[in-house]
């Protein structure tokens, strides 16, 4: 089938606009600008992600936000900014522009590295700002000796060639610290890709567990229950205050069952020692009353006529002997705060003897006598509480930790590689008597040139003798 002129000229541009496009989109990724832009925009949106709080309680929202805050923030993925489809997207074109530009320079880097030029002709002579050149005695094999083993002495072992009725010597260390920035580079990406696990397969979720009861799920900010795989039970928690009644410490402990067998028993967790279990970390995070107190009060007649112990919840009104009843209104573990002087549990009862008004009074587990001042003729003496807690533990899930883990090591190796290692090359060119010596490194040029003017002295002494 023939085909006329339109036809091929169709061709030919369909062909040229495709490859043009593929090469702009090629050169937009390799870009500079676009790696700036990103490290730039990854920077301030993270910066919005410490300043917000991520993956809190709609409860612990509401007391930082407004309803309209809390709407527009949840809309923009800002609740959980590091798993919101842009903030992926950022990460997914960063790894791409990172890669992009390790492919386009590696190769000449890589040749570099691994295929150095040994000649030094009279070009790469004068590219160099570190030459030295001088007429040498003797023979051309005798000054080649003497330069060989000057350069095994003082900087290593050289390669010797010959080209033109001249004579090279070449020696170079660390040819590959030029690859250093590119482990950085991998380091990076390695570090995106473990991100991007931890974003698609792992989670972050609470729960709250009662003493003595125990759950096999824990629930998304959005409240979507997740299946453990195991069962937790919180045995023990205990809270231990400041004299200000601010809490110094609060501890829970946990027990892990899988299968009916208990892997981890009675296992303390607390703000800094979380507790992992199958990629799953529970971190103490908060902690509340759970139900009921249980109050012990005794009272005692001032004449001696009775003395009870009385077991009582908050609100319950109890009849003593005498027809007089008492109940406790509020009590707090550390009444200090609120009573300077004071310090321990308290708790504030109604007191009503019979035919007269309710009497309301403050009783002190740390001062037993104190209410005998009070000239009453029941003396109540405050025994303590039985309160229980719940736990809160924040649960996270992350596949993709050890593979960050993994980029942050290479990036240290990458990062002292490229800082602390230089590429360092040595030339001596023998020609007609004439010998010239140069040198370069591929980092810290100050540093080299004193290398380098160290070298100088050093020939300078074996030329004489």
């Amino acid at each position: 089938m023939r085909t006329g002129p339109q036809s091929h000229f169709r061709r030919t541009f369909l062909s040229t606009t495709n490859s043009g496009f593929l090469q702009s989109l090629w050169d937009f990724f390799c870009s500079l600008k676009l790696a700036i832009s990103l490290i730039i925009t990854l920077a301030v949106t993270s910066i919005f992600g410490t300043i917000i709080k991520q993956n809190g309680t709609l409860e612990e929202l509401q007391k930082e936000y407004s309803a309209g805050t809390i709407k527009l923030f949840d809309a923009l993925g800002l609740f959980d900014m590091y798993h919101s489809w842009w903030f992926i997207l950022l990460l997914y074109l960063f790894t791409v522009n990172l890669t992009a530009c390790s492919i386009k320079r590696l190769p000449r880097v890589w040749k570099m590295a691994s295929e150095p030029t040994p000649f030094l002709d009279s070009g790469l002579e004068k590219s160099l700002s570190n030459v030295y050149s001088f007429i040498a005695k003797g023979q051309a094999t005798q000054v080649k000796e003497r330069m060989t083993d000057f350069l095994k002495a003082n900087f290593g072992a050289p390669v010797v060639t010959e080209r033109d009725g001249e004579i090279h010597l070449f020696v170079q260390k660390s040819p590959y610290s030029r690859l250093g920035v590119y482990v950085v580079h991998l380091s990076i990406i390695v570090v995106f890709i473990g991100a991007i696990l931890g974003s698609l397969f792992g989670y972050k979720a609470f729960v709250n567990i009662a003493e003595g009861t125990e759950t096999d799920k824990v629930y998304t900010r959005t409240e979507k229950a997740i299946d453990l795989g195991f069962t937790v039970r919180c045995d023990k928690f205990s809270v231990t205050l400041y004299d200000t009644g601010a809490p110094k410490e609060f501890r829970s402990l946990l027990t892990v069952i899988d299968n009916g067998k208990v892997i981890y028993d009675k296992r303390p967790t607390i703000v800094n020692d979380p507790l992992s279990y199958k990629g799953i970390t529970f971190y103490q995070s908060s902690y509340g009353p759970a139900g009921d107190p249980i109050y012990h009060l005794t009272a005692r007649a001032r004449n001696g006529s009775f003395n009870i112990p009385l077991t009582l919840r908050q609100g319950q009104m109890v009849r003593l002997g005498d027809g007089s009843t008492v109940q406790v209104v509020e009590s707090t573990p550390e009444v200090g705060p609120m009573m300077p002087g004071f310090s321990g549990p308290a708790a504030r009862v109604e007191y009503t003897p019979v035919g007269k008004p309710p009497q309301l009074f403050v009783i002190f587990k740390n001062f037993p006598n104190f209410d005998d001042q009070r000239g009453g003729e029941v003396i109540f003496t405050y025994d303590g509480s039985e309160e229980k807690f719940f736990t809160g533990l924040q649960v996270a899930k992350d596949p993709g930790v050890w593979v960050v883990w993994l980029g942050c090591a290479l990036m240290v190796v990458g990062i002292c590689i490229a800082f602390f290692m230089s590429h360092k090359r040595v030339w001596i060119r023998i020609a007609g008597g004439r010998v010239v010596m140069a040198g370069s490194a591929s980092k810290n040029p100050t540093g080299f040139g004193i290398l380098f003017d160290g070298l100088v002295e050093k020939l300078k002494q074996v030329e004489k003798h």
